[in-house]
């Protein structure tokens, strides 16, 4: 079996599960298949660097003595801004990523190879808290804020920290086909696998969140009380506006009409009961405000592209939380 070489790029301020992850991943694979991959970890200069957390990674080799790649991995976190103005990194990015098989960021590692020019023209995700930012720098690069990973050609990208895993599970069983990728997601205790496509869900509501206090409040209350009458008549009377002014108000600082926020917050308390309980499907819709089974189905086709029965099939936890 031919051993292929992994690199994982790091850089000061690079987020330790974005290297580690892949990293135990491809090494796991290693391991299953007596060979496999080499994986390094390759810094500029081949010396040490701190994570985002204040962890020290130890570089294996540097940037510039790297001979053949099999693939590139470009680890993301809160030192990929600083590093889109150095030249020695982006320069090397773009002179020898273009000569690897197979391309990949982790989560806002995609900063580095959009700045280095490989990403123009491709579909790509990141965190979905820097999708935006990522799209507006880099308008020729067509980005998905929704999927976990996603593959475009021989460019893979992921959302963060733990989707980075999910990346390189997929890549595993590319290579080394669905047993060896199993035997790894077994070892490290991993869905084999959360399919490409599957929303970030748990991102559903993290954008929303209003200036005003009473309406923050409210926003709060709303997940504690799904099943509460949440027409725009009763919200605003729980913040004491009309509701002319509180339609208003609530667009305006929460980014979309109550209607549309009230249909997002049952979503979520829906799919975490499906997730953590056993509760059929006919009881959860109820619990959530949703009039009916049909209701609910709808609205999780709208938000999350799954029906609610097919959701908790991939989802559900092994041991309910209740």
């Amino acid at each position: 079996m031919p051993t292929r070489k992994v690199v994982i790029v790091a850089f000061p301020g690079v987020q330790s599960l974005d290297v580690t992850g892949p990293l135990e991943v491809f090494h796991g694979a290693g391991l299953a298949t007596g060979g496999g991959y080499e994986v390094v970890v390759a810094t500029l200069d081949g010396g040490t660097v701190r994570t985002s957390s204040g962890l020290v990674l130890g570089g294996d080799v540097a940037l510039p003595e790297l001979d053949a790649i099999d693939t590139l991995i470009v680890a993301g976190g809160r030192g990929t801004r600083p590093r889109v103005a150095d030249p020695a990194l982006v320069d090397w990015l773009r002179r020898r990523a273009p000569d690897a098989r197979r391309i990949a960021a982790v989560c806002s590692g995609a900063f580095l190879l959009a700045e280095a020019g490989l990403l123009d023209g491709r579909r790509v995700t990141s965190h979905w808290a820097v999708c935006g930012e990522l799209a507006r720098r880099y308008p020729a690069v067509e980005v998905d804020p929704e999927p976990i990973y996603t593959r475009d050609g021989n460019v893979w990208t992921s959302a963060g920290v733990t989707a980075g895993m999910d990346l390189a599970l997929a890549i595993v069983e590319e290579d080394l086909g669905r047993e060896v990728a199993l035997a790894v997601a077994r070892g490290l205790v991993l869905f084999l696998r959360r399919p490409g496509g599957q929303s970030q869900f748990s991102a559903q509501l993290a954008f929303q969140y209003a200036e005003r206090d009473a309406v923050r409040d409210l926003q709060q209350w709303m997940l504690d009380h799904p099943e509460s009458d949440l027409c725009v008549e009763a919200m605003a009377d729980r913040v004491a506006m009309s509701p002319r002014h509180f339609a208003r108000r609530f667009r305006a600082e929460v980014g979309e009409t109550p209607a549309r926020y009230v249909e997002r917050v049952r979503v979520e308390v829906a799919r975490r009961r499906l997730e953590e309980t056993t509760d059929p499907i006919d009881a959860v819709a109820p619990a959530c405000g949703f009039g009916t089974t049909e209701t609910m189905r709808r609205a999780f086709v709208r938000g999350l592209g799954v029906a609610p029965a097919e959701y908790r099939r991939r989802f559900r936890s092994p041991v309910p939380v209740r």
